[in-house]
């Protein structure tokens, strides 16, 4: 989980992982989560889309280039930029994919986000 806020990160994190099938690596720095980056390590990506230095969706594209296969949902309280979402699709579609991404909008239940979780991983 990427997420510049480390309230969100440490609170979702601490939820999540109360169902022991998860373990959650969060990062509150898009840089720091691209430096350590480990491709064919994580099942899903949960990246914050509004975030300082590098936003959600050019932390995807360089995560992509990476592991091409990497599973990616957005998570964002406010409007997606649709453009840029179909940029960090459009990378993807040179190589066979997993999943292109979900949306998630903020503020969002720990259930809710566990089922969501759950729907992506299978």
């Amino acid at each position: 989980m990427i997420d510049d806020n480390p309230d969100i990160v440490f609170t979702l994190r601490v939820e999540l992982e109360s169902d022991p099938t998860m373990q959650v690596f969060g990062f509150d720095n898009p840089v720091t989560a691209l430096v350590e980056f480990e491709p064919n390590f994580y099942d899903l990506l949960l990246i914050d889309v509004n975030m300082p230095l590098m936003d959600g969706f050019q932390l995807a594209q360089n995560l992509v280039r990476r592991d091409i296969n990497i599973r990616v949902c957005f998570m964002t309280a406010g409007e997606i930029n649709m453009d840029t979402a179909r940029e960090v699709h459009a990378a993807r579609e040179v190589h066979p994919l997993k999943s292109i991404g979900c949306f998630i909008k903020k503020p969002i239940t720990s259930e809710e986000l566990l089922r969501r979780i759950r729907a992506e991983i299978v």
